[in-house]
């Protein structure tokens, strides 16, 4: 048992006692973490900063999956939560949060005419399949990126144990950037499609007018265009990748940054569309909770107010680029990179050599974690990173990636790992 995660690895052993891998959320598992070398638990966070059970400290680059964007308990948020929760939480019918938080989003989003709200993106993003089935009196669903853990999309990746068959045949991947791979499926499928649904953009830039041919492509064969932003809404701009990248959907769904943290997501689109939201079912005791829509309130405002974004976007660019200096200096291009939007940026390992990206990956996450750096390989940009905590994330950098050229070029990868490499994972991007 490593001295520094003691604590972390004996709550794990009795987590997994009565929770299955330990951890409600597939990606803060076991699975993504290697034994002996990491954190398990976080006790509390502030800012860009948390603390492990062990009272190891640490900047956050993953914050909660990109949930984060304010930074932990952000004052202006948790003020609004506090003085909701002298009122109540949940009642018999609707609070007047409900409409305030939708027609903020109205204002803000641009396809957005009317807004239903859920707890999780998997709410939205299959509430948004329910509807565009609905209008369109069609089955067949094509999907793009990651859009969560229901069956109509969950049956297209290896992770579809429990899924029918039947439900895994009306879904169809496609690939990103290749409107080729989009327009054979409506092939296949003639007047079949009922949506075309991706996330506007995670690892890769598209290509110029690729979101507009998806847009082209989906309308004239009578498809519903379906933005998934629950990662990039309120992050890449205050209304979205729409509105960054200047596409506006029929529909679009949003979680995460939309309350800072706070448990809430939507489906937002046209009236025509989302009208249909009266007789499809979608429906949820806690919908309107209003501590989570208190928490969105606050977020928005906030993000109207101050220059959050520009923030983001001026802080991630100083990581893309200096990531990008240091890989040059080690010479390990051939092996690491890194790609994505300044707020939502990877660092990408490849297989090279006689080593795996899954070998290296779990070199680089012990001395991340060694060094004070949370991170699963992305740069989930909060508002709370400073210049300071950049020289901090830089200062592991300069040690890390000189440490994972040498194990890689001197065949020693090996007897620098402190555990058992990690094993293949079923990866959504």
């Amino acid at each position: 048992m490593s001295e520094r995660y003691q604590h972390s690895e004996e709550l794990l052993d009795r987590a997994l006692k009565t929770i299955p891998l330990g951890s409600q959320t597939f990606s803060k598992s076991k699975t993504q973490y290697p034994m002996s070398v990491s954190p398990f638990f976080i006790r509390k966070g502030k800012g860009c900063r948390v603390w492990d059970v062990d009272g190891n400290e640490y900047i956050d680059f993953i914050n909660s999956l990109a949930a984060i964007t304010l930074g932990y308990c952000d004052p202006d948020v948790d003020a609004a939560v506090r003085a909701q929760l002298e009122d109540g939480v949940i009642f018999s019918l609707p609070h007047p949060l409900e409409m305030q938080v939708a027609e903020q989003i109205v204002k803000l989003v641009p396809c957005a005419e009317k807004v239903r709200f859920g707890k999780n993106g998997s709410d939205a993003t299959a509430g948004a399949i329910r509807i565009a089935r609905a209008y369109t009196n069609r089955d067949h669903v094509a999907v793009c990126g990651y859009h969560g853990w229901q069956d109509w999309y969950i049956g297209t990746t290896a992770r579809n144990r429990g899924v029918p068959q039947v439900t895994r045949d009306l879904s169809h991947t496609w690939t990103y950037n290749d409107i080729s791979s989009l327009a054979k499926l409506f092939q296949e499928y003639p007047d079949q499609i009922a949506a075309v649904i991706l996330e506007p953009m995670n690892v890769t830039e598209p290509l110029p007018g690729f979101l507009e041919e998806v847009k082209a492509l989906a309308h004239k064969h009578g498809a519903l265009l379906i933005f998934d932003e629950t990662v990039t809404g309120f992050r890449y701009a205050v209304g979205g990748a729409q509105q960054h990248f200047g596409v506006t959907p029929d529909v679009a769904t949003f979680g995460k940054g939309l309350a800072n943290g706070y448990p809430v997501s939507a489906v937002v689109g046209r009236a025509d569309v989302m009208q249909l939201m009266e007789e499809v079912f979608f429906s949820f005791t806690f919908g309107g909770e209003t501590l989570s829509l208190a928490a969105a309130l606050a977020t928005m405002q906030k993000l109207k107010r101050e220059p959050v974004t520009e923030t983001l976007y001026v802080q991630g660019r100083k990581v893309i680029d200096g990531l990008k200096t240091r890989i040059l200096a080690a010479g390990a291009e051939d092996f690491l990179s890194t790609s994505g939007n300044p707020t939502w940026s990877f660092f990408l390992i490849k297989d090279v050599g006689n080593y795996s990206q899954w070998q290296i990956k779990t070199l680089f996450l012990q001395e991340m974690f060694a060094r004070g750096i949370l991170t699963i390989g992305s740069h989930n940009m909060s508002y709370s990173h400073s210049d300071a905590d950049l020289d901090r994330l830089f200062s592991a950098y300069d040690e890390v990636i000189p440490m994972l050229a040498e194990g890689v070029r001197g065949n020693k990868l090996e007897s620098m790992l402190r555990c058992q490499p990690l094993e293949p994972l079923f990866k959504v991007r």
